[in-house]
């Protein structure tokens, strides 16, 4: 070797020498774990104080020895300077809210005080003991809101479905329930009885007294905003002959005194209203505006605004995306949340014309957003970060809390990549793949199918731990955003009205095909799981190919018709679909995976669901578990005692994932070491 090449070696050995020191100081990345559901916290709630300088906002967490989830407030400067816990209470806070002159902060809490249930409290933002502010006894309090002088709360309150027992003695058993309402059933909430309507209340914090606030009665009355010059109150609810129904829903307006009678501002048929958001002139209200009836379920809602004296405009009328929680600036322009194509981002509309700004161009979802003194605070998610703080600054998003950060550095974390497809249509379907973390190209993976519900909804660049978790078990993951779904449009978005399990499956069939081809999936290693709307269309996907090893059915369907008066979609049955009797061929049609199972379905497939859950009760996934026990199709229900919908006990979420493991590797992976199974129940 010449003396020439010696030396052109020092640097090197130096520049390796330096590299091993680095990566030696550097700590190893983990893969994530069931384990790190407990330790993930959920950030939310934001709300900006009235000088600009600080944000409250709820911080939930696991607490894995009760079994649940504990939530408490937190407060940041909007410098990030500073990021303080202000309340521990074991029975956990929510709702806060700055006072207006900015010294407390009140909050919702069922902790122990004068009066029992959920009450306002409130505390000096400087620290101290809370104080119980509300002291409701004959009705529960859903939320509130501070009248700008600071003086009243205008409280939703509902009528309490049993009287609190008396201290000291045991609760009476439950009445019967009798019922005479057309939609009498809802998830978490339970059956809706005679008087179940929230109603809106002025409370006087001088006397203590709570009045009704409108004349109206047996109606609803919801998301109730203050205007700015504390002189009205708008508020969303249907006044329709029998609002059970019908999604009918208008903006009212009423003065912000006791016994008023209110005023109707929009006459459009269809759900008018979302949150509202008053203009800083106090003359004008922005809202969301629905559609006809009959396609509800796939309102891709739109931006509108009402002035007080009833005159409607639809701003950025081109603007085919859905919208929500609308927002005035100190200088009255007017922006949305946008929901497009994977993502969710807020931007600018012109009051009169077409054009849409978008305020901030970074990949991922603002989930909600709130300002005060023209500092806008955002909660916002991506696929390597769970949902945090941010101020949103001329079009640039600035982090201002940071729990989920040190968890985060010590995992490794795989990206999430946009990918499309062909449907048999024509119609271009948008996804996205999860590769596993020791994905080599020309290596095909398994993959899981895993669909979302809704179907009004979509798949987008947020954290999702199923899709890490995967990732770290070998297993790529294909989410579709499938016709029927948000973010496309509304032509995409009613495509499937009253014709379920056919396009959505052409979609779905599509972008498997797309994954496979990209050498990406096995198409010997697939599975498809879905929840809701999601477990739906498992069931439609078993009963159209038998491309899949496995299926998990989640708070699925499969036999529409028997769902009819049972879960809490009557009026999607009846504007959508038609009753039973009047359109039985429809139901039968969109019921095939139930109706042809011996012809069609072969797939193993395992049903899952809870019993409280009166969103998709777990009828379907009975239903489906028998009929395949019938035929001799290997099958397993998994019942979950006394979870809604949405599971709320930690302990059945990480089972949930421990079973849905289990099942996909004991078809996906056989042979190998399986991992170990939870214990049957």
């Amino acid at each position: 070797m010449s003396l020439v090449l010696r030396k052109s070696l020092v640097p090197l050995v130096l520049l390796s020498c330096a590299s091993l020191a680095v990566a030696a100081d550097s700590p190893k990345k983990r893969a994530i774990t069931l384990d790190d559901l407990a330790k993930i916290q959920r950030v939310g709630s934001p709300a900006v104080s009235p000088d600009g300088e600080w944000v409250v906002y709820s911080v939930s967490q696991i607490d894995t020895k009760e079994d649940k989830s504990q939530t408490h407030l937190w407060m940041v400067k909007w410098d990030g300077s500073a990021d303080l816990q202000l309340t521990y209470d074991k029975e956990g806070e929510s709702s806060p809210k700055f006072s207006p002159d900015g010294k407390y902060i009140s909050f919702m809490s069922s902790r122990p005080g004068t009066a029992k249930g959920s009450q306002v409290w409130v505390m000096d933002r400087r620290g101290g003991e809370a104080q119980q502010l509300t002291g409701i006894t004959d009705q529960d309090v859903e939320g509130y809101a501070w009248s700008p002088d600071g003086k009243k709360l205008l409280l939703t309150l509902h009528p309490k479905a049993e009287p609190e027992p008396e201290e000291g003695k045991k609760p009476a058993p439950p009445k019967p329930i009798v019922i005479d309402r057309y939609r009498f059933k809802q998830d978490v909430h339970g059956y809706i009885r005679n008087d179940d309507y929230d109603a809106l209340y002025l409370y006087d914090l001088g006397t203590k007294k709570a009045e009704k606030l409108t004349t109206d009665k047996n109606v609803s009355e919801e998301n109730a905003q203050w205007s700015p010059d504390g002189q009205w109150i708008a508020y969303v609810s249907n006044h329709d002959q029998d609002p059970d129904r019908t999604n009918n829903t208008d903006v009212f307006l009423v003065a912000a005194k006791a016994g008023s009678a209110a005023k109707k501002l929009t006459t459009e048929k269809g759900a008018d209203g979302g949150r509202l958001a008053w203009s800083p002139d106090s003359k004008s209200i922005a809202y969301t505006r629905g559609l006809d009836l009959k396609l509800f379920e796939y309102a891709q809602s739109k931006p509108a605004v009402v002035t007080v004296d009833g005159k409607v405009t639809y701003p950025a009328t081109k603007l085919d995306r859905a919208v929500s929680q609308p927002m005035f600036t100190p200088d009255g322009k007017l922006s949305y949340l946008v929901n497009d194509d994977r993502n969710e981002y807020p931007a600018e509309v012109e009051f009169s014309g077409e054009g849409v700004k978008r305020l901030e161009d970074q990949q991922g979802v603002m989930q909600t957003w709130e300002s005060e003194k023209g500092h806008i605070a955002a909660l916002y998610t991506n696929d390597s970060d769970p949902a945090e703080i941010y101020a949103l600054e001329g079009g640039k998003l600035r982090k201002l809390t940071t729990h989920n950060d040190a968890l985060m550095a010590e995992l490794e974390l795989v990206p999430v990549e946009d990918i499309a497809a062909k449907s048999k249509d024509g119609t271009d379907v948008h996804a996205l793949l999860t590769k596993p973390a020791d994905w080599k190209q020309g290596s095909a993976a398994p993959m899981i199918l895993f669909i979302h519900g809704g179907p009004n909804g979509q798949d987008a660049h947020s954290f999702d731990f199923l899709r890490q978790w995967l990732a770290t078990k070998g297993y790529a993951e294909l989410n579709v955003n499938y016709r029927g779904g948000s973010g496309r449009g509304q032509d995409y978005a009613k495509a499937i009205a009253a014709d379920w399990g056919h396009y959505e499956v052409m979609d779905l069939q599509a972008s498997v095909d797309k994954a496979v081809s990209m050498g990406v999936a096995d198409a010997n290693k697939m599975c498809v799981t879905g929840w809701s709307y999601g477990g739906i269309l498992t069931d439609y996907m078993i009963a159209s190919t038998d491309r899949f090893k496995c299926a998990i059915s989640g708070a699925g369907t499969a036999n529409t018709m028997s769902f009819y008066g049972v879960d809490q979609y009557i009026l999607q049955y009846d504007n959508e679909l038609g009753p039973p009797w009047k359109n039985l061929q429809t139901y039968i049609k969109i019921s095939y995976p139930f109706f042809e199972v011996d012809k069609r379905v072969h797939t193993p497939t395992m049903f899952m669901g809870g019993t409280s859950d009166m969103n998709v009760p777990l009828l379907g996934g009975e239903q489906m578990y028998e009929a395949l026990k019938s035929i001799g199709v290997p099958t397993e229900l998994v019942v979950y005692p006394g979870q809604f919908h949405g599971f709320t006990k930690p302990s059945y979420v990480k089972d949930r994932y421990e079973r849905w493991l289990g099942w996909w590797d004991k078809y996906l992976k056989p042979g190998q070491t399986p991992p170990a199974q939870p214990e049957k129940k």
